[in-house]
This record gives structure tokens, sequence and C-alpha cells, in this order.
């Protein structure tokens, strides 16, 4: 049996399936992030879009880069889920995000209102790095004596 080469879309991390549904990826440090699978390329497009917007991408990198950022998000389709699993898999991930979100806007809102709690976290960690790098030096030194006594 022979492979057969499927289509290549117009759409950065749009590929079309054997079934002729279109399904959305996108690549995030060294992970692929299935987005899922849609019935048309524009779709598939925006959910890319959408997922690119989130990961804080140039808009070089989006295939609408003419549609404001949350408007994408807001076209964005969501993925096709044809099982129970893929619904509260699809669940999981929604609460994960909206918890990460949340995170973020309360860092956001802590920096401005406790600036004194950042400048002693930051002091704090320039101390140990110079108590780290002090004792390296220390134990250089030692090993040099010790080499040297030889």
């Amino acid at each position: 049996m022979s492979i057969r080469r499927l289509r290549a879309s117009n759409f950065r991390g749009v590929r079309e399936r054997r079934s002729g549904a279109f399904s959305s990826e996108i690549w995030f440090r060294e992970k692929r992030l299935i987005l899922g699978t849609f019935d048309t390329t524009e779709e598939a497009a925006r959910a890319h879009d959408a997922a690119a917007w989130r990961l804080l991408r140039p808009r070089r990198d989006m295939n609408f880069p003419d549609v404001s950022s949350q408007r994408a998000q807001d076209l964005a389709p969501l993925p096709r889920l044809f099982t129970d699993e893929d619904r509260r898999v699809h669940r999981r991930r929604q609460r994960r995000l909206a918890i990460a979100e949340m995170d973020v806007e309360t860092l956001v809102l802590w920096r401005e209102r406790f600036p004194q709690d950042i400048i002693d976290e930051r002091q704090f960690y320039k101390q140990r790095r110079l108590e780290r790098d002090a004792r390296r030096t220390e134990r250089a030194a030692y090993r040099e004596d010790k080499r040297s006594r030889k």
C-alpha cells in the first residue's frame, strides 16, 4: 500500500488530514501543541493565531497579522470534541488556562501594590548569588592550594 501524501495548507500550523478535516498545531519550546481538528483551513488558521497570541508570538508568525490579537481569539473556533473523554480533557485544559491567567493577573496586581516586596526579593537573590560565588571562589582556591602542595 502506498503512502498518500497530504496536501499542504497555505496557512502556518495547519495540516489537512486524510479525512478532509484540518488540524491545527503550534510549537512551544520543544513541544508540539495540538490545537484541534476543524472543518475549514480558515478555522484552523484562526485557532493557530489565537494560540500564537496567547504564547506572545510576534504578528509576523500569525496567519492573519492584520486582525487584532483579541479579535483573533474571539474568532477562533472551539475544537471539535468527539467523545466524552475529549470533552473532559478540553474542560480540564480550559480550567488550567483560566487558573494560569488569574495567576498572571494576580502577580501584576501584587507588583503594583507592593513594589518593596519585589525590591526585597531581588536583593535576597542577589545576596545568595554573591554568597554562592564566594563559596565557589574559596573552593577553587582550596583546590589550587592543594595541587600546589603536591
